[in-house]
């Protein structure tokens, strides 16, 4: 250890305990503690991906087909319901007299194509 006796050590570890106290002590251990697994933890995934590039990419490839099929059979079904279920046409309420269409009075060129 760089050159650390026992005793070193030891009054490191004494002027630690002076400087927290014997109450903050555990939670600095496990403050410590989580900090190690969090960096041990990134840097197994900064290895993983310098290591494998070639199966993210084919890893990322596969899920992208996975959702690609998801996605048109979601379609499929939608076409498939659409089909099964056609939509009633709404008719347009007219005039009692033909003049008018919702309403709006209508060019006498269709008046009289609807009179007729």
């Amino acid at each position: 250890m760089a050159g650390l006796g026992t005793s070193e050590i030891l009054i490191i570890l004494l002027v630690v305990l002076l400087l927290f106290g014997s109450t903050k002590l555990p939670q600095l251990a496990r403050s410590l503690g989580k900090s190690a697994r969090i960096l041990k933890a990134e840097t197994k995934g900064l290895r993983d991906d310098d290591e494998d590039p070639a199966q993210q990419a084919q890893t990322e490839a596969a899920k992208a087909q996975a959702d690609a099929a998801h996605a048109k059979a979601q379609a499929d079904q939608a076409a498939q319901q659409s089909y099964q279920q056609p939509q009633p046409q709404r008719q347009l309420p007219r005039g009692a007299d033909g003049t008018t269409l919702n309403g709006v009075p209508l060019p006498e060129a269709d008046r009289d194509r609807r009179t007729s």
